[in-house]
């Protein structure tokens, strides 16, 4: 059969792992130990997790298997951002084909029949609570000993007047485009905004960024912002920063989006200007589960307002990164299966956008710790200082740890650059362990390589605990030493 589009057979595959059509649901057994509704990161692991134990598990979906993340989020993402970060002037049809090509392989990972041949009852289909301890799907009713709601979040449409009437994109239907637009506007220049800005703008397509803040990523450090813009504007990106989006008109050649005295016509709207948990239709209020802010009220150990109702992920969390939901999934499975001693108290979460270059934190931003009020010291060293950087060509980005104030006692650290993603790991082992920063001076690193950021800064932070006596103590021994 030939494609109708780049990489259809690809698709197809895809579809038939994460949602067989003539899929028939399992017979409910009895009772089980764990009912898990949504089969995205949290879900997965969790169900996954249980079943590898022992406990008998049934796994409710009613899109498709694997969540945003391998369907609409991660993995096309990247996989478009990596391609044609490889392939400067390539093609949108050889992008695309490769991202469903990517996503096609995943998808065995996360597909129906793997999570079968594990022993979970799978059921497609929209869930919802029927009491406090059953789940309705269609017209089969799921009973456990506790429950995890793991739905996720999808984009959420910011109140732009015309907006929604102009059918925008998302990242839920971004990646089915068959021939992008010549011209393309994004709303919100988060990790999702910068990053598809990037890639399309790669592909040829005229693309303009707007935020209302005076930078890209405004929930990350300054300095992040400060060489991320003028990256994305070298690759073609037109940024219009602090600019409020009043309302978007139809016009003859597409949606026009009126802002600050200047209106940009553009063929296609991508919105990227936040997320919003995915509750709706859950019938929560039958289970006595409650809500803040649009998220699931849960506890440290994960559990919602009915303690045998536990969440975990994007649908209880501001942290909507799928291995935040993967941390949580392993806390819940101990938790709704054993004693519950797990708690999500110490969890250190970093992240990172896959731009060129990328953007790694870990811990709170400059930003964070003086708004906090928090006293911290701060070590910073530019890639261009070290000789890795120096033979690569390093001419912008940057490593940056903060500590805590008189203590050895690594607080967050930001890391802007080539694999910053990569970069971060050593930061966040170091973080995790209780490890300061005086200690990985320690370290032994390979050189030339850009991880040395670790060991230099280390280096930075042991100088200033030298007082003007243990210096002065130094040069007497030395003096005397040489007799």
């Amino acid at each position: 059969m030939l494609d109708e589009y780049p990489g259809e057979s690809y698709d197809r595959v895809w579809r038939e792992l994460v949602f067989p059509r003539d899929y028939r649901n399992p017979t409910p057994r009895s009772r089980y130990h764990l009912v898990v509704i949504g089969a995205g990161p949290a879900g997965l692991v969790t169900a996954i997790a249980a079943a590898g134990l022992g406990a008998r598990v049934a796994l409710v979906e009613r899109q498709a298997m694997g969540g945003d993340c391998l369907n609409v989020g991660c993995v096309p993402s990247k996989a478009l951002l990596e391609f044609t970060r490889r392939n400067p002037g390539c093609g949108a049809d050889e992008a695309f084909t490769w991202l469903r090509q990517v996503r096609a392989k995943i998808a065995r990972h996360d597909s129906v029949e793997r999570y079968r041949s594990h022993g979970v009852d799978v059921f497609l289909g929209t869930a919802h609570f029927a009491d406090r301890e059953s789940v309705a799907v269609g017209e089969d009713r799921l009973r456990a000993r506790r429950f995890v709601i793991a739905t996720g979040a999808r984009a959420a449409m910011p109140p732009i007047p015309g907006l929604a009437s102009c059918e925008p994109r998302t990242n839920e239907t971004l990646f089915d485009l068959v021939d992008p637009p010549k011209k393309l506007a994004v709303l919100g220049a988060g990790p999702i905004g910068c990053e598809m800005s990037q890639a399309m703008a790669r592909l040829g397509v005229d693309v303009h960024l707007f935020e209302l803040a005076d930078r890209v990523l405004p929930g990350e450090s300054a300095g992040a912002g400060r060489v991320l813009g003028p990256a994305l504007e070298s690759d073609g990106v037109t940024l219009h920063l602090g600019s409020l989006v009043s309302d978007v008109s139809r016009g003859d050649d597409g949606p026009i989006l009126h802002t600050d005295g200047i209106s940009v016509t553009a063929e296609q709207i991508l919105v990227a200007a936040g997320r919003r948990a995915n509750v709706e239709g859950l019938q929560l209020h039958k289970a006595g589960v409650e809500l803040h802010d649009q998220l699931i009220v849960v506890d440290n150990k994960l559990r919602t307002t009915n303690r045998r109702i536990y969440a975990a992920g994007d649908v209880c969390s501001r942290y909507q990164f799928t291995h935040h939901a993967d941390a949580h999934a392993r806390i819940v499975v101990q938790n709704a299966l054993f004693a519950p001693t797990a708690t999500t108290s110490s969890l250190i979460v970093p992240r990172c956008t896959y731009t060129e270059p990328e953007v790694a934190q870990v811990g709170p931003t400059h930003e964070e710790l003086d708004l906090a009020g928090t006293d911290y010291d701060s070590y910073r060293l530019e890639f261009s200082e070290l000789d890795r950087g120096r033979t690569a060509g390093d001419r912008h980005g940057f490593a940056e740890v903060t500590t805590q104030k008189g203590r050895d006692r690594i607080l967050g650290g930001t890391i802007v650059g080539e694999d910053a993603g990569e970069q971060i790991a050593g930061l966040c082992l170091a973080m995790n362990n209780g490890l300061g920063l005086g200690k990985l001076s320690r370290t032994m690193l390979p050189y030339p390589t850009r991880g040395e950021y670790l060991r230099r800064l280390a280096d930075a932070y042991n100088r200033t605990r030298l007082t003007p006596f243990a210096q002065s103590l130094m040069k007497t021994w030395l003096r005397y030493a040489t007799h």
